[in-house]
């Protein structure tokens, strides 16, 4: 617009055949013009955002990755401001690399300013430190309380060992429909009831059979189990008749120095449709019992991680075996780090199902001292900017208070 004026005034000095002098009152002027007019779009604009009904903001604002960057959406319009606070989602990320105390401070302070009735998903991902145990305690009665339906607890732990200790009224809460734990000891006193869970995934936990058992039947409806290198157990009977899928990923016991991985795990699973087994199988053997009613499977894992102490006809005999229990399913999926176990079987003229699909063997070959590498995607908030403060009110000591 600045262009504009300029141009008009050149053409008047050339209409007028007289040069004309722009004097600092006149540019002054069409200073404040062009800014009047850079306020008035910003406002439009801004009216265009506010236009929108609360419902579909909300709904907007649930999906962002995390609730410091719903917080952030303050800044794009006054109204907008404080909307985060009713939002159905709230997601709490910590990076290591920050304070842990910052972090605490900040899920305290967003929790004693959220006013919604009822949660659809809550989520804390931190490595666990066992001073603010507390806290961690009453970030779940305050997601309970607001009848949360998906709950995701991720408190990592260097030791992978599980050392949140789970509060009791948590084994019996009706409202969740899915669980992701990690880190967290299972130590149900009664029987546990989770009549509306369907999607229940567990990492790095100590579960017996017994356990097992206690979750599966207190769980009518659950429909997918996902046991991430959790041990304890020598037996998997998932004889639920809604339980449809199972993901086996990886087994492990971390408080065991020795080298005989001697484990032997069975599986009968009669109503299962979908089975995967993958990651690092620290063990000797997986037997498929009865999986009579698998549809799909998908096997990707490595047996005994980068140990040497596998023998390489175990390896051969424990994917020829599943091979073989797997054949009545209609796709068997075999992925990449199943790739030398599966050349050295066909070397040995090992004749294939035809329901099995092979990876892409132009990539997936490797020789005996080669190790397939996983990046470390994460996506984390970070905690110890006091920006975030501005957006945030200071209640004081209400911060700790969940009512």
């Amino acid at each position: 617009m600045e262009e504009t004026a300029m141009e008009m005034a050149e053409e008047g000095n050339n209409n007028n055949n007289q040069p004309t002098k722009i004097t600092p009152k006149k540019r002054i002027k069409m200073e404040e013009e062009i800014m009047a007019d850079d306020e008035q779009e910003q406002q439009e604009e801004e009216d265009r955002i506010s236009a929108l009904p609360d419902c579909l903001i909300l709904e907007i604002i649930s999906h962002l990755p995390s609730t410091k960057t719903a917080i952030r959406t303050g800044m794009l319009s006054k109204r907008w401001k404080h909307l985060w606070t009713s939002v159905p989602t709230l997601i709490f990320k910590h990076n290591n690399d920050d304070n842990r105390s910052n972090f605490v401070s900040f899920v305290n302070k967003t929790l004693a300013q959220c006013h919604q009735s009822k949660l659809k998903k809550f989520g804390v991902y931190t490595s666990y430190d066992v001073r603010f145990e507390t806290e961690v305690n009453n970030w779940i009665l305050y997601a309970i309380s607001r009848s949360v339906e998906s709950l995701d607890l991720i408190l990592w732990s260097f030791d992978l060992e599980a050392e949140f200790l789970l509060n009791q009224c948590f084994f019996t809460n009706s409202c969740f429909t899915d669980l992701t734990l990690a880190g967290c000891v299972f130590n149900p006193i009664g029987m546990v009831r989770w009549k509306s869970l369907r999607n229940l995934c567990i990492s790095f936990g100590n579960l017996d059979e017994d356990l097992i058992e206690n979750v599966l039947s207190g769980s009518p409806v659950l429909e997918t189990l996902v046991l991430d290198n959790c041990y304890g157990y020598r037996r998997l009977d998932l004889t639920s008749k809604s339980l449809k899928s199972l993901v086996f990923s990886g087994y492990m016991v971390p408080d065991d120095e020795s080298d005989d991985l001697d484990d032997v795990i069975e599986i009968n699973a009669p109503n299962l449709l979908s089975l995967t087994i993958q990651d690092d199988l620290l063990l000797w053997k997986i037997v498929l019992l009865n999986v009579s009613s698998l549809v799909e499977a998908n096997l990707d894992y490595t047996k005994g991680g980068h140990c040497e102490t596998i023998p390489k006809e175990a390896e051969e005999e424990m994917l020829k075996g599943f091979i073989q229990s797997l054949s009545h399913v209609k796709e068997l999926k075999i992925g990449v780090f199943c790739c030398k176990v599966l050349s050295r079987l066909e070397a040995k003229g090992f004749i294939f199902p035809s329901n099995v699909k092979f990876p892409d063997f132009t990539s997936a070959f490797y020789s005996d001292n080669d190790s397939l590498g996983q990046g470390d995607l994460s996506d984390s908030d970070s905690v110890e900017s006091s920006d975030w403060d501005v957006l945030l009110l200071d209640h004081g000591s209400k911060g700790d208070e969940f009512n």
